[in-house]
């Protein structure tokens, strides 16, 4: 994974990262160009083929947006980008992040997220244009401790 690690980098083509998320039909009405400049990506920045966004709330961040393209799917991009996205929130001292899924669950427990009521959500992340309406609320609300 090492090698998939390092193709890991910031700031997608705005354009293209909403095309990618479109067709994962996962919510980008809310994002602007200037906060998918903070999302992370794999391939080349015009036509990503793996991206997740991360938004940074003080010690708490909203991991958002996990896509990879069908073409390269079981090659590890999924992992390195949850990786990478911890670790460079674990910079910016948040010590937990949270995510809503309708499809990933268990993905993202086989890395150390647990699903938690949403009614234990952070103010913070309650007022996420992504929790508040755009994820159904059938999703389930996950957590991990950095």
């Amino acid at each position: 994974m090492t090698n998939v690690a390092q193709t890991v980098r910031a700031g997608p083509a705005p354009e293209a990262a909403r095309g990618l998320l479109a067709a994962a039909n996962l919510p980008s009405s809310d994002l602007t160009d200037e906060q998918l400049t903070s999302f992370l990506y794999c391939g080349p920045a015009d036509a990503p083929t793996a991206l997740i966004g991360l938004e940074i709330y003080g010690t708490e961040a909203l991991l958002r947006s996990l896509v990879v393209d069908p073409s390269v799917r079981s090659t590890g991009l999924a992992s390195a980008l949850v990786e990478r996205a911890e670790t460079h929130a674990a910079k910016y001292g948040v010590r937990t992040l949270y995510l809503l899924t309708t499809t990933a669950e268990a993905f993202f427990a086989r890395r150390g997220y647990h699903r938690i009521d949403r009614g234990v959500a952070p103010a913070a992340i309650r007022s996420t244009r992504e929790f508040a309406g755009l994820c159904p609320a059938s999703s389930a609300f996950m957590s991990k401790r950095l």
